[in-house]
């Protein structure tokens, strides 16, 4: 006996009609019929009323149906429970820079997590060159960071590019300028906060790039943990810090954000995933990504988003 065989049975007592139970179980009357009598001589009892117009239950055949539905629900809900533990049991974990935070990542999150309510997301603050490893040994599905990490195991992919600013104190000269901005060549003798003072190469080392790509070679150069404790300090009066402009959200007493004039002063952002990762819950979240970008209206190789 199968649950096929149930469901037919249900059907015919439910329509009373195998006609209209074949139509409703998209099958052809006979196989019906031949279906119905191999489970009334499986079971050795009379389960229908033989000529009855409509059709009609034995006393036996009653019984049997309370008990087929019953078996068949019971059915439904093991599938349905199973299917829902193990969508919990599906968990993605996502590995991110914490000064993304301040731009659009956590949107993208929240509306992934609306998407896929099926999966668990875990977020872990992490470095762009620690995300790479984390990729390879499976510790994280896909990671979201700053800088131009190559790996023949990692697929990296270029979202978009960020400008950059400088966070001074509101006292600071360069706030006359505040409209208009300023260039790295007028940072270079100021005390600039850097960040973070993690394993390089990390934000730091990209600011320090963008400098020497100018022929600059700033000495007053103090490194801290990471970006609040920065823009804390320069807060106090310590120094400048160059920041991506999503950092502006961050806002304290007597910090000001400056536009960064030169042309090339950005930080990318990227998302890397592992070579060869077409899971479908890695597909969703680079539509999530898409459908925020649109939103906003922030320009991106389509290309480059389509290539997972």
């Amino acid at each position: 006996m199968e649950l096929r065989h149930l469901r037919y049975f249900v059907a015919v007592v439910e329509e009373q009609s195998f006609t209209k139970a074949a139509e409703k179980l998209f099958i052809a009357q006979p196989p019906l019929s031949r279906t119905i009598q191999n489970l009334e001589e499986e079971l050795g009892v009379q389960l229908l009323e033989r000529g009855s117009r409509p059709v009609k239950t034995t006393q036996v055949g009653q019984f049997f149906y309370q008990h087929a539905l019953k078996l068949l629900s019971n059915a439904e809900q093991m599938v349905s429970m199973t299917q829902r533990i193990n969508a919990v049991q599906t968990t993605i974990r996502i590995g991110f820079v914490s000064s993304l935070l301040f731009g659009l990542l956590p949107r993208i999150i929240y509306l992934y997590r609306q998407k896929h309510p099926q999966l668990k997301i875990e977020l872990i603050e992490m470095g762009t060159q620690a995300q790479v490893e984390a990729l390879k040994d499976g510790r994280i599905d896909a990671g979201f960071g700053r800088l131009r990490m190559s790996d023949p195991a990692i697929k990296r992919v270029l979202l978009r590019n960020e400008k950059l600013m400088v966070a001074t104190h509101a006292s600071h000269p360069f706030n006359q300028s505040k409209t208009q901005g300023v260039y790295l060549a007028d940072l270079i003798d100021e005390n600039i906060l850097l960040y973070p003072n993690t394993a390089k190469p990390n934000f730091s080392t990209h600011v320090l790039s963008i400098f020497s790509e100018h022929g600059l070679d700033p000495q007053n150069l103090t490194e801290v943990r990471e970006i609040q404790l920065a823009l804390g300090l320069v807060a106090a009066g310590e120094g400048i810090c160059i920041v991506p402009e999503s950092s502006n959200s961050i806002q304290m007493a007597q910090l000001n954000y400056i536009p960064l004039l030169d042309p090339n002063a950005l930080s990318p952002i990227f998302i890397t995933v592992r070579n060869m990762d077409d899971s479908h819950y890695i597909y969703g979240l680079f539509e999530t990504i898409r459908q925020i970008y649109d939103f906003e209206g922030i320009r991106y190789d389509e290309s480059e988003l389509s290539r997972v």
